[in-house]
């Protein structure tokens, strides 16, 4: 029984895997955070250059 917590206790294969699904969790939010700040700004310069084209006038053919 000694042997088997001691071996337990020497295994470290758990915390490799809690470490890597840190690791995951981080990256996610930090590409969460990145696509949404850099999305507001894209959809207003979207909008921005829809108004000015529509501004423009119209050439007929």
């Amino acid at each position: 029984m000694t042997t088997l917590i001691t071996r337990f206790l020497k295994d470290e294969s758990g915390a490799t895997a809690i470490e890597y699904g840190l690791i995951a969790a981080l990256i996610s939010v930090a590409i969460i955070g990145a696509a949404t700040t850099l999305g507001g700004n894209i959809s207003k310069t979207f909008g921005f250059v829809s108004d000015e084209l529509g501004k423009a006038p119209v050439k007929a053919p």
